[in-house]
């Protein structure tokens, strides 16, 4: 049973930075993808930035040049380090991972507030 855990989420001022973490545990094979997905209250969840196997990633426009995601293959852990957090921002935040047998794992979630 392949479980996701995720940490790093708060409050922070506008202009701050929050460095989010997520652990995947457990049998995992044919590994696709690792990515974090945002929702935030009364909006469909979406996809915010995706590091796929082959070290290709993807960044939603509305984050792009403020959020970098990156990943530690031998710890199975996957990072999303934002910078310069707008209220926009707010949501809770989905550690997500893809494998081409079993397809989605999702985190529990994590919170990121951004407010003064």
């Amino acid at each position: 049973q392949v479980q996701l855990v995720e940490s790093g989420g708060g409050l922070v001022q506008p202009g701050g930075s929050l460095r989010l973490s997520c652990a995947a545990s457990g049998s995992i094979s044919r590994f696709g993808a690792m990515g974090w997905y945002r929702q935030a209250p009364g909006k469909q969840r979406e996809l915010v930035a995706v590091i796929r196997s082959t070290g290709t990633t993807n960044y939603a426009d509305t984050v792009k040049g403020r959020f970098t995601i990156s990943a530690d293959n031998a710890k199975n852990s996957v990072y999303l380090q934002m910078n310069s957090l707008e209220p926009e921002d707010t949501a809770m935040y989905y550690c997500n991972l893809y494998t081409y047998d079993i397809g989605d794992y999702w985190g529990q979630g994590t919170q990121v507030t951004v407010s003064s």
